[in-house]
């Protein structure tokens, strides 16, 4: 799973905000607006429906590799994919198909005795482990010629997992230099809590308080300077300093166990892990101790429209295979592999994945699995990844590119919009290439279902996949007979183009034409997709 960025918090303590993310009323299903009608650059869902009113649609399964999915979610209710050939709970593979009881989908990262793995370390951990027992007794001796090459690896390698390392101890200590603001900010904001005698106040409430009370006006001070030094309101402010202790939790997690090389937690899947042909393994428990990821990502493909209950997924006539293998860490290109033909081979006509890592070890395994994908006509849609780089320098695996330097026809790279305009165009951690992303799609703030029967705004390419997957759902659910490679030619020309707008390019480097960050130098727009397939059924 991709690594996530510094807490807005922290930006917020220590330096320039990174993005100015609301949560306004109105930007509550911001993603499915029409430009030209509404008020956001969204995809026009509702545009696109009307387009369609009168056609018939058929049901298309939409595989969703990721973290697990809370399949009892009320606004997935109907949602998630069944295997109709399989009795639940009865321990046998009634369908043949290598797969016990796998009713809505798979865990790859699950043992057979019914355990999850949550935790696991990234890639690059897991290759310095490997590397440093064969080669940390060689380091300042002379290198045989036959292993210079891989030596050489092994020091790329050493060299940016210690300064993975080191980045996130001085990041530890940066939040625990900010423990003592973070109180005082907790303080004052009860203190003028207790004075406005309400719960929420704002920043003209706060600048309007004539008092002579000093513990007031210190809170008043300390607050409004941290503001409007920083362009937010009080809500961001605190919203995001409640954010502390997950921050914490997730900079502990990384030392913990995603950097820490004598974590294994693979055991708990028990198969062989190095028998990359291996198959079967897992279990059909699809959701996993933390499915809030995947559930927000199936629910942005396929929520309920008809319920108002809150979120609003793109495409009707879906349902959701549920497939788990990603971990809390890298997920594991073994896994990867087995996930796609897994949902391949039991009827998924279009497969998201929102995960990436930086190394891919095992990468032949992976794009056999996307040749398999791409001989069967099945689209696989990609998040570009959140490290706000040029993935045409910097590979974000898996990639389109196989090996060979071939390319997958099948494939949908995606980078993240966002709603606003210059610095707000985009997502600002989003990745990006000319060459390697095909297209971008609305990933931030975005409002969907997470577990416990609830909703929330998440943000990140891994949402922007979601979007384009349900945009090419309802493309082949309403025109079935179009092929993988059709779709994505519709999706890419039918993008709405911004050819010379100058915007703020991902991670602060100054400006870029918007339409120098991908292939098709445009975002997904729905309505413009279903328009352009209507003209092609034209004799």
């Amino acid at each position: 799973m991709q690594s996530l960025s510094r807490f807005f918090f922290l930006l917020l303590l220590m330096g320039p905000l990174c993005v100015q993310a609301q949560k306004a009323e109105d930007l509550l299903l911001w993603f499915h607006a029409d430009e030209k009608t509404e008020q956001y650059r969204g995809v026009s869902t509702r545009q696109a429906y009307e387009l369609l009113k009168g056609r018939a649609s058929q049901t298309v399964i939409v595989g969703v590799i990721d973290s697990g999915i809370e399949i009892d979610h009320p606004d997935l209710e109907g949602r998630i994919w069944v295997n109709e050939d399989e009795i639940p709970g009865n321990g046998i593979d009634d369908d043949n198909n290598g797969y016990v009881d796998d009713v809505n989908g798979w865990d790859f990262i699950g043992g057979a005795n019914g355990e999850d793995v949550d935790k696991d370390t990234y890639e690059l951990t897991r290759l310095y482990k490997i590397y440093s027992e064969k080669y940390a007794a060689l380091e300042g001796k002379k290198i045989p010629k036959k292993q210079k090459a891989e030596f050489n690896y092994y020091q790329k390698i050493k060299a940016d997992y210690e300064g993975k390392v080191a980045e996130t101890k001085a990041m530890a200590e940066e939040v625990d230099n900010a423990k003592q603001l973070i109180a005082m900010v907790q303080q004052a904001d009860g203190t003028l809590r207790g004075f406005l005698k309400k719960d929420i106040y704002t920043l003209e409430e706060l600048e309007g308080i004539k008092t002579e009370n000093a513990d007031v006006n210190m809170s008043k001070g300390l607050i409004t300077e941290i503001c409007k030094s920083n362009g937010i309101g009080v809500d961001k402010l605190l919203e995001e300093i409640a954010s502390y202790d997950e921050y914490v939790k997730y900079l502990n997690g990384q030392l913990e166990y995603g950097l820490n090389p004598k974590f294994d937690p693979r055991p708990t899947v028990g198969d062989d892990y190095g028998n990359l042909t291996e198959r079967g393994y897992g279990n059909g428990e699809v959701e996993g101790p933390d499915a809030e990821h995947g559930t927000h990502v199936a629910g942005i493909i396929a929520a309920r429209r008809d319920n108002d209950l809150g979120g609003m997924g793109i495409a009707e006539n879906v349902r959701i295979m549920v497939i788990r293998a990603v971990p809390d860490g890298d997920e594991r290109d073994k896994d990867v592999a087995n996930a796609i033909r897994y949902a391949v081979d039991n009827g998924a006509q279009i497969i998201n994945m929102s995960f990436g890592k930086s190394y891919s070890p095992q990468k032949t395994v992976v794009d056999e699995a996307v040749r398999y994908a791409e001989q069967k006509g099945v689209l696989l849609v990609h998040a570009a990844g959140n490290d706000a780089k040029n993935i045409d320098v910097e590979p974000n695996f898996p990639t389109v590119v196989y090996e060979n330097g071939q390319r997958a026809s099948n494939w949908i790279e995606v980078g993240a919009s966002s709603y606003g305009e210059d610095d707000n165009f985009v997502g600002d951690f989003s990745n990006f290439g000319q060459k390697n992303v095909d297209i971008f799609a609305p990933g931030v703030e975005i409002y969907a279902p997470v577990t416990d029967y609830k909703f929330k705004y998440n943000q990140g390419t891994s949402m922007a996949a979601p979007v384009v997957a349900g945009v090419a759902a309802l493309l082949k659910s309403y025109f079935p007979q179009l092929s993988p490679v059709e779709i994505k030619q519709i999706l890419m020309d039918s993008a709405r183009k911004y050819a010379g707008r100058m915007i703020s390019k991902p991670g602060g480097e100054g400006t870029v034409d918007f339409a120098k960050l991908s292939v098709s130098g445009g975002i997904v727009n729905a309505y413009e997709a279903v328009r352009m397939a209507l003209e092609k059924e034209k004799p």
